[in-house]
């Protein structure tokens, strides 16, 4: 792929080049003033260093595609150093907000219908400021209060646009670097793509607020709030207006007030039954998309990000969170192979070793020491440095983790996830045999047999046929038999060649000691023919090998 000319796509490739100039030396770095470290994290928190703050600060001044980039990356420790993951996971886009006269014109153009017609009230001023929309506070005309978030003028052109510019310097990545060609960057761009594109979609959304709430139906201590589809479209999105603040702005006197462990817990179990159970889940929990209600509830709002589980992975997640929550480091270390694929560089000893240091450095510690999702990540690096390819929804489970962490901690900083693990996995399991034991799933095994019983007669009288006329046959494809046999070959060639060059070496050294009158510089003639023989065919033989191997 070539790398395009236009003047906006060379824009977005110097602001790149600056970046890896600024970033990817740290010698650079250290000129600045950027080698000290600012202040410490809590205890079993990545730390925050100036260098990752700065990177922070700069992917937000360029644009809302490169702030969910940086959240992106900072799922993928086997590509970014450490000092950059924390401050990349804390990325927020609050920016200015636009003006009422475009909300105005938006809304109106989207919904069909003046703003005053489709609401009693609208505040023209926005409750909350991001880098793809707004939201703001109304009312319909009977009385329900609700949130409108509308996708900000231009938003989509800009970002089509730094994605494109993106695609080119990946693909070029692939086609021209090692890099490129062990991280696959051009696919997991793709991936980006598919999800940003989707978060532009709020019909999308509204979907995913309905069936999240559906979901989660059976938590009374949690809310997800429902859209108005009639008043959503592409651009626009009305749901329920949730009264509540940020868990990150709550007061230790609100904290002691609250049934904080009753909180945690139910939070942290919704979140394995959507993992493990349904397979949907709310992919970015961080503090600012949680709230705590005037009722004392937790209501988990923008939706926008959501991931999906396939079954199998699920059942190997289970298996894995299990054998990590209860220190069993040789079956955490086959459960993850389970769901990886080996590369050419794995190194299984090491991979071991590295399973079990994880898995006791976080055994038994309560919220405040560790995260769940951490440990996910730690997996995830330790995985890419021994040679192991972890599926990318592990990268996305550990972000969601490691988000739910931080509000876990906010609410309950004692909350031991380890010991919730545990103690829901007896319910998990009787959920998912439940599940697969649905009537569709019993309706689709049923259909299979029914398959199986009607093609079995003819399968048997096909299989008795060829045993009675001496016509069956045993096909195995372990290996290629003729490149075998093309192998043995050339084996057998190049020693026939090794001995007759001895038998010459050999030979020329007994015809040194009989006299002659036909010399070559000064020496039996007939010895010196056979020593440069034999020599020629040595340099043809070496070559041969060492052109085959380089082939090879």
């Amino acid at each position: 792929m070539g790398i395009s000319l236009r003047p906006q796509h060379l824009k977005r490739y110097r602001d790149l080049a600056v970046l890896a100039a600024k970033y990817g030396r740290p010698d650079l770095v250290k000129e600045v003033g950027l080698e000290d470290a600012i202040d410490r994290p809590r205890e079993g928190a990545r730390e925050v260093t100036p260098e990752g703050e700065a990177l922070a600060a700069d992917l937000e001044r360029m644009g809302p595609t490169y702030i969910k980039l940086g959240q992106l990356l900072s799922t993928r420790s086997d590509l970014l150093p450490e000092k950059y993951l924390e401050a990349l996971t804390r990325l927020q886009d609050n920016v200015k907000p636009f003006s009422f006269a475009e909300v105005e014109e938006i809304v109106t153009s989207e919904l069909g219908v003046r703003i005053s017609k489709a609401f009693a009230e609208f505040d023209s001023t926005p409750i909350a400021a991001a880098s793809i929309g707004q939201v703001h506070r109304a009312r319909l005309r009977d009385g329900r209060e609700v949130a409108v978030k509308v996708q900000r003028p231009g938003i989509r052109e800009t970002i089509t646009e730094d994605l494109d510019a993106l695609e080119e310097i990946a693909g070029w990545a692939d086609s021209h670097s090692a890099l490129g060609r062990q991280y696959q960057l051009g696919k997991m761009l793709d991936e980006f793509r598919k999800s940003l594109v989707r978060e532009l979609d709020y019909r999308q959304e509204a979907q995913n607020l309905v069936t999240l709430g559906a979901n989660l139906a059976e938590f009374d201590r949690l809310v997800v709030p429902r859209p108005v589809e009639a008043y959503t479209t592409s651009r626009v999105l009305t749901m329920d207006y949730v009264r509540g603040i940020k868990i990150s702005k709550l007061s230790p006197i609100t904290k002691l007030e609250l049934d904080a462990r009753e909180l945690a817990g139910q939070l942290f179990r919704a979140y394995l039954q959507q993992i493990l159970i349904d397979g949907f889940f709310h992919a970015d929990p961080h503090p600012g998309n949680v709230f705590l209600t005037e009722d004392g509830r937790v209501a988990l709002i923008d939706l926008g990000m959501v991931a999906h589980v396939a079954p199998r992975l699920q059942e190997h997640l289970i298996q894995l969170l299990l054998a990590v929550s209860e220190g069993r480091s040789d079956d955490a270390t086959t459960y993850s192979l389970r769901i990886a694929e080996k590369t050419d560089a794995y190194d299984e000893a090491g991979y071991a070793r590295a399973v079990a240091d994880l898995v006791a450095r976080h055994q038994d510690v309560t919220m405040k020491q560790v995260a769940v999702g951490r440990i996910m990540l730690e997996l995830f690096n330790l995985s890419g440095r021994s040679g192991v390819r972890m599926p990318p929804e592990l990268a996305m489970l550990g972000k969601t983790l490691l988000n739910l962490d931080q509000v876990g901690w906010l609410l309950d900083p004692e909350f031991n996830p380890n010991e919730a693990i545990r103690e829901s996995a007896a319910d998990i399991m009787q959920r998912r045999l439940a599940k697969s034991l649905s009537p569709g799933n019993l309706f689709g095994n049923l259909l299979e047999m029914k398959d199986f019983a009607e093609r079995m007669p003819g399968r048997l009288n096909r299989m008795m046929d060829a045993v009675a006329n001496n016509e069956l046959e045993l096909k195995v494809n372990a290996f290629d038999e003729n490149k075998l046999l093309s192998g043995f070959q050339k084996i057998a060639n190049r020693i026939t060649l090794g001995l007759v060059m001895a038998a010459l070496i050999i030979g020329a050294a007994m015809l040194m000691q009989v006299p002659t009158s036909f010399r070559i510089l000064g020496y039996p003639g007939l010895a010196i023919i056979f020593f440069f023989i034999a020599a020629m065919g040595g340099v043809a033989l070496m070559g041969q090998i060492l052109r085959d191997d380089r082939r090879a």
